[in-house]
């Protein structure tokens, strides 16, 4: 074989490999965005929604009488729940109005 044979050959083999091959990368492509997300989903996703049922719960708990933490750094004792609202005392006769979802602790 002469030098000048070769290397068209060489080129007509690669090009051979290269159109296979692309017909196997879009496939490739999918198969690693669906790990990808996989992992997200396992990794940030799931253990985001176990904790807003926690947090969910938590609330839930929520009765007159019961300690709370706010937020804002601020303990005090549930007076009154009305739907998103609380009156929570904070010091003897000092009672302030905050959103449910500010309560960051129920003590128990």
């Amino acid at each position: 074989m002469q030098p000048d044979t070769v290397v068209p050959a060489a080129n007509a083999v690669s090009g051979a490999v290269q159109s296979v091959t692309k017909g196997n990368d879009w496939m490739s492509t999918i198969l690693l965005l669906v790990v990808m997300f996989g992992i997200i989903y396992f990794l940030m996703i799931l253990p985001n929604k176990r904790k807003m049922k926690e947090y969910k719960a938590m609330l839930d708990t929520l009765r007159v009488g019961s300690k709370i933490l706010c937020a804002g750094g601020i303990y005090g004792t549930v007076k009154k729940i009305d739907g998103e609202r609380l009156d929570v005392e904070i010091a003897k006769g000092v009672v302030i109005e905050i959103a449910k979802q500010a309560v960051v602790n129920v003590e128990k």
